[in-house]
Order: structure tokens, then sequence, then C-alpha cells
């Protein structure tokens, strides 16, 4: 054993000298030596730097649940608070009654593997695996876990994901799942065609934001943090127009039967695609369909990433191959040019 480093019980402990001279103990509040050996180095460099280390606090055993209720408190005040509780849930059910402190780097990793093996796809697990690092990271700032406990969940790697998949509707297809949905879904459906809206920003989207007269939908608090502004073009215009509206009511798309916005339409959107024989085919890809046939129709790709709210341009260029007909005019016009200058020699 190195010097400076001892057992009490099944606890390591070190000793090393403070800035005054004077020797500090301190536990490691773990059995491990290596975390003690760890620990002693860190002390040591800290001397050297010049500052005088805090001893580590001595953290009680807290189970994943309980952070898990502080997290989903603290996340009340994130626009992703929806999308954030889902995770929470899902994490809660895994880990529940497993104390923080007794998470490994393997732990989470067959966590990983055990999602691939229910056919989970790399981006969701990875949505997964975010969550749970952040919530590690402030359980450490609420000081509900070791920093060594922290470090082992931090090492855990995301998953390579696929980003290439683009799919989008016909015209045809377009307008026989209108037809297919429901009496609620189908305003729901043809808003997203014509904005290119995120599913969170339709069902949350309030006549506030709503300007029939200079024809515009405002977004203010989008995903990437930015305001978004989309022209009401006719369709939509007799779309919004035709949706019911009851006193005092401030979402353009809710309930019934409670005066509520929406949580979600997935099941009935589910059954309208499938009537149509569509398979393979989420909400999100609505917003696929827009902007494809915006780049089909000759819009050009800086238009379509400012109506999609992309911060980058490289987030819109997926779409780029939708519009050879451009390239084949960037060619031309360099046909022209070589041609003409071969004819003046």
């Amino acid at each position: 054993m190195a010097k400076g480093i001892y057992k009490r019980g099944k606890v390591f402990w070190i000793r090393y000298a403070g800035l005054d001279g004077k020797i500090r103990f301190e536990s490691t509040h773990s059995n491990k030596y290596r975390e003690a050996e760890a620990l002693l180095i860190q002390r040591r460099q800290s001397i050297k730097e010049g500052k005088q280390p805090e001893p580590v606090k001595k953290i009680s055993m807290v189970m994943f649940k309980e952070l898990a209720k502080e997290y989903q408190e603290w996340t009340k005040r994130q626009r992703s608070y929806e999308t954030k509780k889902y995770f929470i849930k899902q994490l809660e059910d895994a880990f529940g009654n497993i104390p923080l402190r007794n998470f490994t780097t393997r732990l989470l990793e067959q966590y990983q593997t055990d999602k691939l093996q229910e056919n989970k796809k790399p981006a969701t697990v990875n949505r997964l695996l975010a969550c749970v690092k952040h919530m590690f990271t402030k359980a450490m700032d609420w000081e509900m876990v070791e920093e060594y406990a922290w470090k082992k969940v931090r090492k855990v790697k995301l998953l390579e994901e696929n980003n290439k998949r683009l799919r989008f509707l016909s015209q045809e297809e377009c307008r026989l799942l209108i037809d297919q949905c429901d009496v609620h879904l189908r305003p729901i459906v043809v808003t997203a065609l014509n904005t290119g809206m995120r599913k969170g920003e339709i069902l949350g989207l309030k006549w506030d934001n709503v300007d029939l007269v200079h024809r515009l939908i405002l977004l203010q608090d989008t995903k990437n943090g930015e305001r978004r502004e989309l022209p009401i073009n006719d369709t939509l215009m007799t779309n919004l127009k035709g949706l019911p509206r009851i006193l005092g009511g401030q979402y353009v798309f809710y309930d019934p039967h409670t005066h509520k916005p929406y949580q979600d339409v997935k099941r009935s959107f589910n059954t309208a695609y499938k009537k149509v024989g569509i398979k393979d085919f989420h909400f999100h890809d609505l917003r696929h369909t827009f902007a494809s046939h915006l780049v089909m129709a000759g819009v050009d790709l800086t238009t379509v990433k400012e109506l999609l709210g992309h911060k980058s341009l490289a987030m819109t260029l997926r779409y780029a191959h939708l519009a050879p007909e451009h390239k084949a005019r960037a060619v031309n016009v360099l046909d022209g040019a070589l041609n003409e200058r071969q004819a003046v020699k």
C-alpha cells in the first residue's frame, strides 16, 4: 500500500500535509484502493498549486428514484419538459431502486445494449443516455452523489447515429392521408404539411401567435431558441378560419371535451397513415414532406432553412439531392462559358 493510504475497517483513508504543514486525514468513503490513490494524487497536486483541498463530504446513500423526482421538478422550467418527463419515467423504471453510488460504466453500457435489442433506434438510446448523464451532473451539484460515480457515468459513449433517414410523402399520399384523418387530426396534419412546424410547436400553438390579417404565424419559443415567422398560404388560411373557437380559449388545437390542448396525437395519426397503406412513417416526417416539396418546386435551400428554423445550412443540405435541376443548370452555365471561350479562340 502506498505511503499516505491506509484502511479503517473496509474504508480507505488518505493522509497528506496541508498548505500549513499540518497533517490532514480524510476518508474516501470508498473501499476501492484505486479511488484512494487517485484522491491522494489529486490532493497533493492541489497543494503543489497552492490550493488548500476541501475534504470530501460524506454523502448519504441516495436512490435513483429520489434523483428522478428532484430532477423532474427541476426540468419544469425547461421548454423540453414534456419530452424529458417521458425519458425520466423510462430511466426510473430501469434504475429506480439502484443507489446512485452503485452506477458504473458497465451498467449503462448494458442498458444501451438492452435497448438496442428491443429494436430502439440509436438516436432514442442516445437521448436516454444524455438524460441520465445530465441527471448525474445535477446530482453532483446537489451533493447527492460522489464524484467517482459521476465520472463512471460520464465515461459512457453515445452510439453512432444514422441521421440520413429522409421519408416524405408524394402529393397523392398527402391527399389520401388528410382524407383518412379524424376530424380533430385533419387540421393538425394540414398545418404540419403547410408550415413544416414540429409537432410540439403545432400542439402548443396559441391564437396570440397567429396573425390572420398579415397571414403570419409567429413562433417565439422554438427548439433552437430563436424567433421564427411562417407565412400562411391559402390552404392553411382556410384551415385556420374553419377551426372552432371557444370564449377565452388560448390554444388553436384543443380537445373539445376538456378544452385543453392535445398532449399527443400519436394513436390517431398512426391509425390514419396505416389506413392509407403508408409504412415506416412518423409525424415528424410531415416536416420532411414540407421541406422536400419546397425544394422539388425550386425553392432555394436558404429559404427552406429559414422556414424550418435550422441553425445552420448543413442541416438543410439533406434535401439538396431533391433539386437536380439546380445542379444541371449550374453545369449548363459552365458549359456555355467554356464553349464561348472556345469560339473566341
